[in-house]
């Protein structure tokens, strides 16, 4: 799963372990779980006349939780169930051929597969001339505090707060940019500058709210931290997120897929997978 060129979803390291406990608890969480719609849920939508019969996907495993190996060795990932049904709402068959990351765009053009559902970025070179669905997920940043300081933080009011951020990122140059009367603490890793919210060197943490929410419950932060304030996805920074990408000369697929990733939203699926695969929200 990258993003850009080749951006990290930033919790490659995440034990998968810690993903299976956590997905079994999320049902206890559901009502307290912020899910995210970028749908207008009273927009009437048509189904296009013309469906594919079949959809091979493609895509890169080692990306928990969106595509990675079980403990027994099985292709699981919130984006392999998403594939999935995706499929079953279109009548489509479908199946998922695993890919590195640099020969996805070739096996595509190679008609090895069909759609890459792999976090390609629209905004790369290589990539404009595809067609692409429409975001079926942003990635926010966030705000993380100490837990007993999130009643008390306010987003709005951030004159003298001392702001960690990894040096060289969007989030540390958005920070910068936008509250100057804060003091930005930029260090060298995100391991870091998440670590200066638990010594007490910084305030609050900004970086990637995905990769905060697996951070928080982790052995690693040790209850220290919690989210404070809302996403952010602002244009430019933070706005641009996980779509599937089709051939040029394929735009009724990636149709097709806008149209039942829209129904998917409308029926509660979407809703089941995140909690599935996102028990800690980051929205």
């Amino acid at each position: 799963m990258r993003i850009g060129q080749q951006t990290s979803i930033g919790f490659l390291g995440a034990c998968l372990c810690l993903l299976a406990i956590m997905v079994q608890s999320a049902s206890a969480q559901d009502e307290a779980i912020r899910v995210p719609n970028f749908w207008d849920p009273k927009a009437v939508h048509d189904r296009p006349g013309s469906i594919p019969d079949k959809i091979q996907f493609l895509a890169t495993d080692g990306y928990p939780p969106f595509v990675f190996r079980d403990p027994q060795g099985r292709l699981t990932g919130f984006n392999v169930d998403l594939a999935r049904a995706l499929c079953q709402e279109l009548g489509s068959s479908c199946a998922l051929r695993i890919k590195d990351f640099d020969v996805l765009l070739p096996a595509l053009d190679e008609d090895e597969g069909d759609a890459i559902i792999s976090g390609l970025s629209r905004n790369l070179a290589s990539t404009r001339r595809l067609n692409f669905t429409e975001d079926y997920m942003k990635l926010p940043a966030r705000f993380i505090v100490a837990a007993n300081k999130v009643a008390t933080f306010d987003e709005q009011k951030l004159n003298g707060v001392k702001i960690s951020v990894e040096a060289g990122t969007r989030y540390e140059a958005f920070a910068n940019r936008f509250w100057p009367m804060a003091e930005i603490v930029s260090l060298e890793t995100e391991t870091a500058a998440r670590d200066a919210v638990i010594s007490g060197a910084a305030d609050a943490h900004f970086g990637d709210g995905l990769s905060l929410s697996f951070w928080l419950p982790s052995q690693a932060a040790d209850g220290c931290c919690a989210f404070a304030g809302g996403p952010w996805l602002e244009p430019g920074y933070f706005d641009e997120g996980l779509a599937i990408a089709t051939r040029s000369d394929d735009p009724e697929r990636a149709a097709a897929l806008t149209y039942a990733l829209r129904q998917l939203h409308q029926k509660g699926i979407f809703r089941e997978l995140y909690l599935r695969y996102f028990p800690q929200s980051f929205y």
